[in-house]
C-alpha cells in the first residue's frame, strides 16, 4: 500500500496529457485548413492557364507504284519476287520523312490471283515488302486500277497490308472499315488521310458493296473532311488527264473547294507525269498545298517525262498559342527521281542528280523544280 500515492499521481498526469491533446485537436478542427486551401488554389490557377507549345513533323508523298510485266519479270527470283534493289538508291531519301505516303497504283493481289500487267494489273505481294523496306509508311489505293481484279483483288491486297502492318486507305473490306478514317499521329500531330478516284476504267463498283473503293464525289469528300477530326487533313486524289503536264479546270476547281473547306495537303495522281504545286489561301489566313500530280515513282513507263517522278516533302508545324491551334506548312520541297533501265532489265530508281551524273537523263533538279513551281 506504500506505492498507492505514486500510482495515483502517474494516472493523473496521463489523464491531464490526454485531455490537453483532445483540446488541441478540437481547436485545429475549427481552424481553416490553410495548406489545403493553398494547394487547391494553385491547382485551379494551373488548370485555367492556357498552354502554349509548338511541334513539327515532316510528311512526304511519292507517286505511282505501277508494276508492269517488264518490272515484275525483272524482279523474279527462284522463290518469288524481289523489288528491293530497284529502290536502294532512293532509300536514304525515303527514310527521312516522319510520314511517307505512296500511291499503290497496281493492286497487289498476289500470285494466287495470277500476276498480270496492262490493262488489268495484279502485282506480287513482294512489291509491298520493297516499298516498306525503303521507307513507305502508308499507301493510298483508290485509283483507276483498284477494281482490276474485282473484290478478290482488293481483299487479298488488304489482307497483305494488314499482315505486314502497313496503313492503307481508299480500298476497304467492309462498311465499318471504310467508316474508320485513317489518322496517323507523328510528333503529336494528327494526320487524317483520305483517298479517292475519278473512275475505274469502266468497271462498276458492286452495287451491294459500295464500300470497296472510294469514288471521287465532291459532296462525299466534303462530308469526309468534316468528319475527319485531326490536325492535318491529307487528300490523295486520282484525277486529271493522263500524260498531260498541266492540271485541268476540274482539278483546279476541286482543289480550291476542298482546301477552302478544310483540306490541308492534296497529293495528286493519275497523269503519270509531274504537274505543278500551288498554295491556296483559306479564309482563316492559313494556306493549303496541292501537288496536282506526283507522276510515276516506280513503273515500266518511259520517255516523255513518264520516267521522272519524285518526293514532295512538307514540314508541318502545329502551334498552340493561348489555347488556339494553328497549322503552318513550311519548308515545302521536291526531290526529283528518275527510273532507269537497260531495255526491259535492271530497273532502278535514282535521285535525279545521280541519274544525270550517270548520263541517264539530261534533266536537272533546277529544271524540274522550276517546272513544279515550288511555293
Amino acid at each position: 500500500m506504500k506505492n498507492r500515492p505514486g500510482t495515483i499521481a502517474i494516472v493523473l498526469v496521463i489523464l491531464t496529457v490526454i485531455c490537453y491533446i483532445m483540446y488541441l485537436s478540437k481547436i485545429n478542427d475549427n481552424k481553416p485548413d490553410k495548406p489545403m486551401t493553398i494547394s487547391y488554389q494553385a491547382s485551379r490557377e494551373h488548370g485555367l492557364q492556357k498552354k502554349s507549345y509548338k511541334t513539327e513533323a515532316v510528311i512526304a508523298g511519292i507517286g505511282d507504284i505501277l508494276i508492269h510485266d517488264r518490272l515484275y519479270e525483272d524482279a523474279k527470283t527462284k522463290n518469288g519476287y524481289d523489288f528491293t534493289a530497284m529502290l536502294s538508291s532512293v532509300k536514304p531519301m525515303l527514310q527521312k520523312p516522319d510520314l511517307l505516303i505512296a500511291n499503290q497504283e497496281s493492286i497487289p493481289g498476289g500470285e494466287k490471283l495470277g500476276i498480270s500487267s496492262y490493262p488489268t494489273f495484279n502485282s506480287p505481294h513482294e512489291i509491298i515488302d520493297a516499298i516498306m523496306d525503303a521507307g513507305v509508311d502508308m499507301v493510298t489505293c483508290a485509283n483507276n486500277h483498284s477494281l482490276d481484279k474485282g473484290e478478290m483483288g482488293i481483299l487479298s491486297a488488304i489482307d497483305y497490308y494488314e499482315t505486314k502492318g502497313l496503313s492503307y486507305t481508299g480500298i476497304f473490306k467492309s462498311r465499318e472499315d471504310k467508316a474508320d478514317i485513317r489518322i496517323i499521329t507523328k510528333n503529336g500531330i494528327k494526320f487524317a488521310v483520305l483517298s479517292y478516284a475519278e473512275h475505274f476504267n469502266g468497271i462498276s463498283i458492286p452495287a451491294d458493296k459500295p464500300y470497296l473503293v472510294s469514288k471521287l464525289d465532291k459532296n462525299q469528300v466534303l462530308s469526309d473532311i468534316e468528319k475527319a477530326k485531326s490536325d492535318v487533313i491529307v487528300l490523295a486524289l486520282h484525277w486529271g488527264d493522263e500524260y498531260v503536264r498541266n492540271p485541268n479546270k476540274v482539278q483546279r476547281e476541286l482543289a480550291q473547294e476542298f482546301i477552302e473547306n478544310g483540306a490541308d495537303i492534296i497529293f495528286g495522281h493519275h497523269p503519270h507525269v509531274l504537274q505543278q504545286m500551288e498554295l491556296i489561301d483559306k479564309s482563316d489566313g492559313s494556306s493549303g498545298l496541292v501537288i496536282y500530280s506526283l507522276g510515276n515513282f516506280l513503273s515500266g513507263q518511259k520517255w516523255d517525262d513518264k520516267d521522272i517522278g519524285g518526293m514532295a516533302q512538307i514540314l508541318v508545324e502545329k502551334e498552340f498559342i493561348d489555347g488556339n491551334r494553328k497549322i503552318n506548312l513550311k519548308d515545302i520541297s521536291f526531290y526529283p527521281t528518275f527510273t532507269a533501265s537497260q531495255g526491259t532489265k535492271n530497273y532502278h530508281v535514282y535521285p535525279l542528280d545521280e541519274a544525270r551524273e550517270k548520263g541517264l537523263t539530261g534533266k536537272t533538279i533546277k529544271h524540274i523544280n522550276q517546272f513544279m513551281q515550288i511555293p
